[in-house]
């Protein structure tokens, strides 16, 4: 990622991380929107950004489960979310959904 000018690098990873912690939220709030839709429009999902905070974690020495991870980003476990509000995936959904994706 590109530095923010005039900016030092411990400002500059504060400000990444609050705008990461704002995603996360959002995501958060709009429950509505599927990670089938997020797929097709932006290429990620929430489990994608799960995998991600996974990745980092391993790449810091930090131990930290998939299910640990996921639940960062949901706010609550995976299964009770999917089972809060995830629907069936509608047949324009999986027709504009590309091949899987590495999680």
């Amino acid at each position: 990622m590109g530095h923010i000018m005039a900016l030092d690098a411990k400002t500059q990873t504060e400000l990444e991380a609050a705008v990461f912690r704002r995603l996360v939220e959002h995501l958060r709030q709009r429950s509505d929107v599927q990670n089938i839709d997020l797929m097709n429009l932006a290429g990620f999902c929430r489990n994608c950004l799960g995998n991600w905070l996974l990745d980092a974690a391993k790449e810091a020495g930090v131990e930290l489960s998939k299910d640990q991870s996921r639940q960062a980003i949901y706010g609550m476990s995976y299964e009770d979310w999917k089972a809060k509000y995830q629907k069936e995936a509608t047949d324009a959904q999986k027709a504009v959904s590309k091949p899987p994706h590495a999680h």
